[in-house]
């Protein structure tokens, strides 16, 4: 029996990684969580993960650097932004993390169902 792929969370909102960890640990989806992005890239190292969801605007080191720096170690890591509607003209940042290398981008606040679906998506689910 194959283990359930492993996802790192990267939000700065401790409320926003007990959300999406439930979402997808009901999913049968392994989680492990981090506070900013020099956190969720030692969780990178470490576990292996096939995807990361990284929020865009965190103190520390922010999503779009995250996303580089990832992208540049990992060709094949599934990486998917999120990032809260209204703040500082979030399209844009969006935009700009799918042009980082980015496989996917999901506006907060999201459906649970929708959360799901498109990361069954990117793991080939």
């Amino acid at each position: 029996m194959t283990s359930p792929p492993h996802i790192v969370v990267i939000d700065d909102d401790a409320m926003v990684r007990t959300a999406v960890t439930r979402i997808l640990e009901a999913e049968g989806f392994q989680v492990s969580l981090a506070g900013d992005g020099r956190e969720g890239l030692r969780l990178m190292h470490s576990l292996q993960p096939r995807l990361v969801i990284t929020d865009i605007i965190m103190p520390e080191m922010e999503g779009i650097e995250t996303i580089r720096e990832m992208r540049r170690e990992r060709r094949d890591l599934k990486i998917m932004a999120i990032s809260g509607g209204a703040r500082m003209g979030n399209a844009n940042f969006l935009d700009m993390a799918r042009t980082m290398g980015a496989d996917a981008i999901m506006e907060k606040p999201f459906e649970p169902e929708d959360l799901v679906a498109k990361v069954r998506q990117l793991l080939g689910d």
